[in-house]
């Protein structure tokens, strides 16, 4: 088992300054001329609650964009991204991937 807590600490650490891991915006995202402001609206994500956060580890979010509804993600690889990560409380064994996407791409 891992620590969630520091986990959570991690995902927060790299979601708010976009350092220590890989970010991916999807073809929806990047079509959008407000693109830059909903990566700025996932770094300040706040509104964690026990429905989008049941493990409490800070690794998903919904948010409105206009008429869209926008999510983002954060999963844990292998340093070489060719499996899950063994242990993602352990920065020397993750590679975390933030993606941010429309819904309707999921």
């Amino acid at each position: 088992m891992y620590d969630t807590q520091k986990v959570r600490e991690l995902n927060d650490a790299f979601r708010t300054s976009l350092k220590g891991g890989r970010l991916m915006l999807t073809r929806g995202i990047l079509n959008r001329e407000d693109a830059n402001d909903i990566v700025r609206r996932v770094q300040r994500f706040e509104a964690f609650t026990t429905e989008n956060d049941p493990n409490r580890e800070h690794d998903f979010g919904a948010f409105e964009a206009g008429r869209d509804l926008v999510f983002w993600k954060i999963d844990y690889y292998s340093p070489d991204l060719s499996a899950g990560s063994e242990d993602p409380s352990n920065p020397a064994l993750t590679a975390r991937v933030l993606t941010i996407l429309l819904a309707e791409e999921y």
